[in-house]
């Protein structure tokens, strides 16, 4: 992590709470390694913007997260679960 502000295109399921589930299919991806050294950032989608807080998921949500995005996206998704997934949590104070 260089501390710069990056960013990334990545494939997401957004959540009725409005958070949004993403995930890599490997362990070195550079947007979730950044994202684990530090989780605050913004989504940009269509016309919307927020800041958030990226929550690391682990067993059931995790899996969760997994099959939503594969169903959303089909067979370019399978190689998801090899990485981390997240929760981008948007910030209320923002």
């Amino acid at each position: 992590m260089t501390g710069r502000p990056a960013s990334a295109a990545v494939g997401f399921v957004e959540e009725p709470d409005g958070s949004l589930l993403v995930a890599a299919g490997d362990r070195a991806a550079d947007w979730a390694l950044n994202l684990a050294a530090d989780p605050h950032g913004i989504a940009r989608w269509g016309e919307r913007t927020c800041t958030f807080v990226a929550e690391p998921l682990d067993g059931d949500a995790f899996a969760t997260a997994i099959r939503e995005l594969i169903l959303r996206y089909g067979t370019p998704a399978e190689g998801l679960g090899a990485g981390p997934a997240f929760r981008l949590r948007p910030r209320l104070d923002s």
